[in-house]
């Protein structure tokens, strides 16, 4: 992988170059499988607790959270629970107003003042783990008792050099298609495995 990331642009630019960026990427989510086993696992005990689940991200990511959102409150696949789940970035009229009075910094720390509860969950996805809004919320939601995840990508960022989530799931690549793609892959993964702990009754 750090041969692939080492890539002059011109060369990760084309399509054999992205695809070898993408491929290492890919395989260090099976590296990370037993990070990812444990997020899952206490996310489903949440669940099972009455916990919600609370998501949020700005840009792209913003279309990553609702789809995370959706994915949980409506399964696609026939006989899987539905479990609650709140897209942050959802409202825009929310959004614009506290952003308009309080700064954008502070569009999702403000909205888990209102809408979160100790037992709930906070993912937070950013492409870097700099966001300075998704930062400043996951702060807020771990001094609320909330359960936190972060899915970052790079090295991290602020969020993982911090700490300042219980799980940081880490997209190991520095173009943000790729992070995209494999933050897809992540959610999913965490969709699937919470169901299995939630079926298997492992979360007693």
């Amino acid at each position: 992988m750090k041969d692939a990331m080492d890539m002059p642009s011109e060369i990760r630019s084309t399509v054999p170059g992205m695809a070898a960026l993408r491929d290492a990427a890919g395989r260090s989510i099976a590296d990370d499988a037993e990070p990812i086993a444990h997020a899952c696992h206490a996310i489903a005990r949440r669940f099972h607790g009455g916990g919600k689940l609370i998501v949020f991200g700005d840009g792209a990511s913003a279309t990553d959270a609702s789809h995370v959102a959706v994915e949980f409150l409506h399964p696609v696949i026939v006989g899987k629970r539905a479990l609650p789940a709140l897209a942050l970035t959802n409202d825009p009229a929310t959004m614009t107003a506290v952003a308009n009075v309080r700064g954008f910094g502070e569009v999702f720390a403000y909205q888990l003042g209102c809408f979160a509860d100790p037992g709930d969950i906070a993912l937070g996805i950013s492409p870097d783990g700099n966001c300075t809004n998704v930062v400043r919320a996951l702060d807020v939601a771990r001094g609320r008792g909330l359960l936190t995840l972060a899915l970052v990508g790079g090295d991290g960022g602020a969020v993982a050099r911090g700490h300042l989530a219980d799980h940081v799931l880490i997209a190991r690549a520095a173009e943000p298609a790729v992070v995209k793609e494999l933050h897809v892959t992540m959610y999913h993964l965490l969709w699937e495995l919470v169901h299995v702990f939630l079926e298997s009754g492992a979360v007693r």
